[in-house]
């Protein structure tokens, strides 16, 4: 005896029909793509230290850190002096802004060396970066 539940669906459904799913799915790839944040932080934690008459800078610097175990850092990669100048010979040519965040812990005597030799090299442009209360 058969009932008329199974032969429906023997005779009427062939293939599952994915439409909605696929719907479903593009909503929730437009969901995540929309509330993502595209910000990609910056390879090494600095924790910068407090200014109360700090202004952000709108242009497009070259960024060097020097954290807390004062190493150089650019582009998330160790720099030493020596590449250091080479880099402040090419930005010098170009006259590009030049920002240096350096920990809290750092020691004031490397950030200063990185800050005159900046200048040393016709960089007019050198900021640093702070946090802002």
């Amino acid at each position: 005896m058969r009932f008329k539940r199974h032969i429906e669906l023997e005779h009427g459904l062939r293939q599952i029909d994915i439409a909605p799913l696929v719907d479903v799915i593009f909503q929730l790839l437009i969901f995540f793509m929309l509330t993502s944040s595209f910000i990609v932080p910056s390879a090494v934690r600095v924790n910068l230290p407090k200014a109360v008459t700090s202004q952000m800078v709108r242009t497009r610097t070259v960024e060097i850190v020097v954290s807390g175990e004062n190493v150089i850092y650019l582009d998330g990669r160790v720099v030493n002096i020596r590449e250091l100048k080479s880099i402040f010979e090419r930005l010098a040519a170009r006259s590009q802004p030049l920002l240096i965040k350096a920990d809290r812990r750092a020691q004031l005597g490397r950030v200063v060396e990185i800050w005159d030799m900046a200048r040393e090299f016709g960089l007019s442009q050198v900021n640093i970066a702070t946090y802002q209360e």
